[in-house]
């Protein structure tokens, strides 16, 4: 059976507990390397204790960047121990973002890959807070070094536990502040009405530093399964690994499921040890979703949330995958997730009628690290605003009809236009700029920016694509560039994205 979870207040009971009935049960695996769960709680006690060594303020900010890694779950789960708030950094973001976010959270301690040292060298000169820098080819010496008894104090659940950094509609990335309840709440929520017994086993391929990726992955550990993380993310690769460690829960967003199904090798893949896949963070065309689950053959699940939320508010259980109506949906409300449509003036919508989605639970955020009047502006009388357009179906599903924010999802990664437009402003011959995403087979979305140039600018879209790239992380930047007289605005400047959208998504079943 697996371990019970309701008097839990914290991610780490549940591991800790399992350790004490089965501490030779695999907790992780990795290029090879297997982690068991009596040698993770001892090494998470470990970090925990050096980090306390290092004089760091209570609740004081931790960094990591690495791509996935087992490491990971022990700095993750000795930060919470020693009451630090763990702030993962996107592996994907470029030196600029970088330098950004580590002296935005004040982190004084950063743990990172081998593949970033180099990275984090050419910054250092530039970083304010950071005193420390452990290199992960060297963590283990420096965590077996610390003491190995389990620190004492209390810790309060409503505390902050991780820092996740998302791109805001004002072009910089703001810290959003989760604490443990909240952490907590979406892990059970992600395990949805299943029973996770030891025994599972998880693959997780999305990364570790989204929050998704990071509450799935706490699904297994919570009851004793078993994470396979991969470093080399492929069809192949996610392919091998399903049969190879007999997987039976997979997190995959629709652009690689998409790409799992193309590849040749899927045709002789045997799946059948796979129970459920979740799916998430874009939108996944109906003729894929039903490829994918003629293919795979286990149950499907979807989730609708964001950073702010952790994760799923609401969920796509595996009965309404169906029929295509509902599979268009994001599901119902999740346990403990109060979700309401509401007009302009915050009033319910009527069923059908489209208005902004708003949420309150558990799994809300604290707020906007330092940026009060942003958490403000999010967080209004309880109600977190998502800034997403939706309705609510007779049945109680909700759908998306649009974004409010203008954010592109491309590939499970989330852009906004104000960051790529910031960047773009600065290109020489550009006088005005728009982004918007546009329809990819690939990716879902990908990036298009839409430019004015100047009468002697000779400007080509390769020249504005390279400036970005030398700006912005590469997932970010423009993958075609139009060039117009005139970016069409309202009479207060405001630029009407969805007129310029309107064209591309013209015969698409969905247009977010």
């Amino acid at each position: 059976m697996c371990v019970p979870m309701r008097d839990h207040q914290f991610i780490f009971d549940a591991v800790f507990a399992h350790a004490g009935k089965s501490a030779d049960d695999t907790a992780l695996v990795f290029e090879g390397r297997a982690t068991s769960y009596d040698e993770l709680t001892h090494r998470a006690v470990r970090v925990g204790n050096g980090l306390r060594d290092m004089d760091i303020a209570r609740q004081g900010r931790v960094a990591i960047l690495t791509g996935n890694n087992d490491y990971f779950f022990e700095i993750w789960l000795g930060a919470a121990l020693g009451n630090f708030v763990l702030t993962p950094i996107n592996a994907r973001l470029a030196p600029q973002e970088v330098t950004y976010i580590l002296n935005d959270s004040g982190a004084e301690v950063l743990f990172v890959d081998t593949t970033f040292f180099g990275l984090v060298r050419g910054i250092s000169d530039q970083l304010t807070s950071v005193r420390e820098t452990i290199p992960l080819d060297s963590y283990p010496e420096w965590r077996d070094a610390q003491s190995g008894e389990r620190p004492a104090g209390d810790i309060d659940p409503t505390e902050p536990m991780v820092q996740m950094y998302t791109s805001g509609t004002t072009g910089f990335p703001k810290g959003v502040v989760l604490n443990h309840s909240a952490v907590l709440a979406c892990v059970r929520s992600m395990m949805g009405l299943h029973e996770w017994e030891p025994g599972h086993v998880a693959l997780v391929t999305a990364p570790l530093f989204h929050t998704a990726g990071c509450a799935w992955a706490n699904c297994a550990l919570q009851t004793g399964g078993t994470i396979i993380l991969l470093r080399e993310l492929t069809p192949v690769t996610i392919l091998n690994a399903i049969e190879k460690h007999k997987v039976t829960q997979a997190l995959l967003v629709p652009a690689v499921i998409q790409m799992v199904l193309q590849t040749p090798e899927c045709a002789t893949t045997d799946f059948s040890s796979l129970k459920r896949m979740l799916y998430g963070a874009s939108p996944i065309p109906v003729p894929v979703l039903r490829q994918a689950v003629e293919t795979f053959g286990c149950e499907f699940e979807q989730g609708y949330g964001l950073t702010e939320t952790v994760g799923p508010i609401a969920m796509l259980r595996p009965d309404d995958h169906r029929t295509d109506t509902k599979m268009q949906s994001c599901g119902r409300p999740v346990p403990g997730a109060n979700i309401r449509v509401v007009d302009y003036a915050g009033r319910d919508c009527e069923t059908g009628e489209v208005g902004e989605i708003v949420f309150s639970g558990v799994q809300s955020m604290n707020g906007y690290w330092n940026q009060p009047e942003e958490t403000a502006k999010t967080i209004r009388d309880g109600w977190l605003h998502t800034g997403d357009a939706g309705y609510f179906d007779e049945d109680g599903y909700l759908f998306i009809h649009d974004r409010l924010k203008d954010m592109i999802v491309s590939g499970g990664e989330n852009v906004y236009p104000a960051e790529v437009e910031r960047v773009l402003e600065e290109c020489p011959g550009i006088t005005d700029v728009a982004v918007i995403g546009v329809p990819d087979e690939r990716w879902g979305e990908t990036v298009k920016a839409v430019v004015v140039t100047g009468d002697e600018s000779t400007i080509t879209d390769s020249d504005v694509i390279e400036f970005a790239r030398q700006h912005i992380a590469r997932f970010k930047c423009p993958t075609s560039v139009d060039f117009v007289d005139a970016i069409p605005r309202n009479p207060s400047g405001k630029i009407l994205k969805k007129v310029l959208r309107a064209p591309y998504w013209e015969n698409h079943e969905r247009n977010v």
